[in-house]
């Protein structure tokens, strides 16, 4: 269901099809452990290929970004299409996460992060 990617401080999770009440729990259990692990400063959560999101889905995402905040890392979604983004403009979650069109504007994001970082 998920594809998991291991980066130097960046974990990315790409979940598939649909997250919903069948599967919320095991996609909350796998970005908290992504989230959790030594060494990780950024999750990103890449919804490309994610076709449909209810409450539960979205509470998953809700729940992952409070630990993010609570363990002092970095929480991002990315590649939300316009049906889900609807979703998260409806809820106004789309002012409490940090979107990113897509995988490359969340890298060019972190780079000129790092650039402000050594300078």
């Amino acid at each position: 269901m998920h594809a998991v990617l291991d980066y130097p401080k960046i974990s990315v999770i790409s979940p598939q099809s649909c997250l919903n009440a069948t599967n919320a729990l095991e996609f909350e259990t796998n970005l908290t452990k992504a989230l959790a692990q030594d060494g990780i400063s950024f999750l990103l959560v890449d919804l490309e290929s994610v076709e449909s999101l209810d409450s539960a889905g979205l509470m998953a995402l809700v729940s992952t970004l409070k630990l993010a905040h609570k363990l002092q890392r970095r929480f991002s979604l990315c590649s939300v299409s316009p049906c889900l983004k609807i979703i998260f403009e409806m809820t106004q979650l789309d002012r409490v996460f940090e979107i990113f069109e897509g995988r490359a504007a969340f890298e060019a994001a972190c780079l000129s992060m790092e650039e402000v970082t050594l300078n």
